[in-house]
């Protein structure tokens, strides 16, 4: 079996520019494991397609081909970092070969957002795959797809790897900066810098109830935030909205908030942080959490599929997380040995290389193969 991936990663890009450029790197990594599968290409959808230099040191041998290169080179093709055209996708479907949307995004959102706010967005025709795969965070969401797509939806594990980042926590250490919690003594009185990394571009991931989070520990205990750092705000810092809910919080009043663009975190957080807040929207699974953890920082979040890992609050209870923000001030250095196991085993269950995953993955590639087989034979 021979795969390809789409991707819209350009020459000179970063693989910190999103998530889903590591994700496109894990599944090539998962594929080319499988004792049946030939080859897997990426499909770039750029003139100056090309492998991120951060993914050249990982896997420098992985081709990058154009979508006309690609049509005698796969018999499967996964749309998922970088939508393809239709056209080519139903020429590739009528010589036999599977097509596969691989739905990392929050769907819903992907639906409603560009319409409700007036976004760009890709209008591709919703029917031009035969199978569908999402992860576990959009598994109520499925109903909505199947109907949507007119095709069968299928969960498939989500993975994740700690390469890229220690590759860039090495990066930084040469430059004299150092990633990982180190103990901050709140006994003296030194509160948590408090990072904030939601992107701010959907209402799934925003920073809203991270900041009153932070705002809520603070008023129990002023001890327990020295500073509270929000990121990716530059382009809505002078919106009337932003102003009034930042000029609200008592950390901004006095002074102890900052307001950034964007930063990696293995960067910022080597730097100007000892912990992270995060809050998300039926969106639980995300690569910035299993990243702070990695790094041991108390990660204060309302995730469920996170289970035991970082420190949870339900919901949009703003209150619950900052009381669970004090229990990482107060507890967390006593913990860290416990807390790095729980995140360790997280990270076994997300890790592509794992049998179990390389079996998932396996099973849902030769169920397509099968449905090709069964479909010429009919012939």
């Amino acid at each position: 079996m021979r795969i390809g991936i789409s991707t819209s990663s350009r020459a000179g890009q970063s693989i910190w520019q999103n998530g889903l450029a590591q994700n496109v790197i894990f599944l090539a990594q998962l594929f080319r494991r499988l004792p049946f599968v030939e080859s897997v290409v990426l499909i770039g959808m750029a003139g100056d397609a090309a492998l991120p230099a951060e993914a050249v040191a990982v896997v420098d041998d992985l081709r990058v081909a154009s979508q006309q290169e690609a049509t005698d080179l796969v018999d499967v093709v996964i749309e998922t970092g970088a939508n393809l055209d239709v056209k080519w996708l139903d020429l590739m479907r009528r010589r036999g070969r599977k097509v596969v949307l691989y739905c990392s995004a929050q769907p819903y959102a992907a639906l409603v957002e560009p319409a409700t706010f007036d976004r760009p967005a890709y209008t591709g025709r919703p029917d031009r795959c035969d199978e569908l795969w999402l992860l576990h965070k959009d598994r109520a969401l499925a109903p909505m797809l199947r109907t949507l797509h007119r095709c069968p939806v299928h969960e498939v594990p989500f993975i994740w790897h700690p390469e890229f980042l220690d590759a860039r926590i090495a990066e930084a250490a040469r430059h004299g900066v150092q990633y990982g919690y180190r103990e901050h003594s709140s006994a003296a009185g030194a509160g948590f810098r408090v990072a904030i990394f939601e992107p701010n571009v959907s209402v799934v991931k925003c920073c809203s109830v991270p900041m009153l989070v932070c705002d809520e520990a603070w008023r129990a205990d002023p001890r327990s935030v020295s500073e509270m750092h929000v990121l990716n705000t530059l382009h809505m810092k002078d919106h009337a909205t932003m102003l009034y809910l930042a000029n609200s919080l008592d950390l901004v009043r006095n002074h102890h908030a900052r307001f950034h663009g964007r930063h990696d975190i293995a960067g910022f957080m080597g730097q100007y942080a000892d912990a992270v807040v995060a809050h998300q929207w039926q969106n639980e699974q995300n690569y910035a959490y299993l990243d702070a953890l990695y790094g041991a920082y108390p990660l204060v979040h309302n995730s469920p599929w996170l289970g035991d890992a970082g420190y949870y609050y339900p919901g949009f209870d703003a209150a619950a997380g900052g009381a669970q923000l004090l229990r990482a001030f107060r507890e967390h250095d006593a913990g860290l040995s416990e807390y790095r196991a729980r995140s360790q085993a997280l990270f076994d269950v997300v890790n592509p290389f794992a049998q179990f995953n390389l079996d998932a993955y396996a099973q849902r590639l030769l169920a397509l193969a099968g449905k090709t087989a069964n479909a010429r034979e009919a012939q």
